[in-house]
């Protein structure tokens, strides 16, 4: 197999990676479509529904790790991650992190179109009458905190890198996915305590679909940076080559900023 790799090599007469067919896109696409559909039918209260979502996110997992196997070896053994294929990567997780900014957008205009007008139905007033919103000098204040200090260390890990220091990327690195995982269970914690749900009108379903998808994208996020750490680990992210990270440090650098528009809007200014 590495001397068919190797003849393919000498073959190729271009910089560009023309990609093997892989059967994930599709399957990724299915699993995906079936998380939606799972997750209505919780919503929905079918018993079946609560099986079939944690089902349907098992398997996506498992598609993330397979297609990411095959994106690293393309990467590390296989040597076709070139210059101009790490520049149309780039422009990808731009383009990437520019879609997820108007994804957020609609949650954001879906809130301040709430409350900066109320309607008649909820009295009018913001927040709607009945609902104890979060202190957020509280949890949501630490949090904010949390997420400030996993970027400044996921900011000194790619410096780390650039520099080779291999330990101050371990150091590091370890600390922000640390700091992610304290973060997450704050917010499972913060979500426990709420005395509104999902299904506790606008209020509800504004601040949990945002603040519940944001802690979603901290969830790959996360599980992205301790993939990054395994990578270094094992030799595979070098000073000159080490895109994975820096997708995965561009997309937590997005999540910090997001957070901090949801403390400032939902948080802070919608709960006065």
């Amino acid at each position: 197999m590495s001397n068919l790799v190797v003849f393919k090599k000498n073959l190729q007469k271009h910089p560009f990676h023309l990609v093997d067919p892989s059967p994930w896109p599709f399957v990724g696409s299915m699993f995906a479509f079936s998380c939606a559909i799972s997750a209505v039918l919780y919503f929905h209260m079918f018993k079946i529904g609560p099986n079939l979502l944690i089902f349907n996110f098992c398997f996506l997992f498992i598609l993330m790790f397979m297609w990411w196997r095959d994106i690293v070896r393309e990467s590390t053994y296989e040597g076709y991650h070139t210059g101009l294929v790490q520049q149309g990567l780039r422009y990808g997780i731009v383009l990437f992190i520019i879609s997820e900014i108007f994804f957020f957008v609609a949650f954001f205009w879906a809130f301040f179109h709430s409350s900066i007008s109320p309607a008649i139905e909820i009295g009018s007033i913001w927040p709607p009458r009945g609902i104890q919103v979060l202190n957020p000098w509280d949890i949501p204040f630490v949090n904010t905190l949390i997420l400030l200090l996993s970027g400044c260390t996921v900011t000194w890990t790619h410096h780390a890198i650039i520099s080779n220091l291999k330990n101050q990327v371990i150091i590091s690195l370890s600390f922000t996915i640390i700091l992610a995982i304290i973060f997450t269970l704050f917010q499972a914690y913060e979500y426990n305590m709420a005395d509104f749900r999902l299904a506790d009108g606008i209020y509800g379903s504004t601040f949990y679909m945002a603040t519940g998808f944001h802690g979603f994208h901290v969830l790959i996020g996360t599980i992205s940076l301790f993939v990054c750490l395994i990578r270094l680990l094992n030799y595979q992210l070098t000073s000159e080559h080490h895109f994975g990270f820096e997708s995965s440090a561009w997309y937590w650098h997005f999540v910090d900023v997001v957070w901090l528009f949801l403390f400032v809007s939902i948080y802070w200014w919608g709960g006065i």
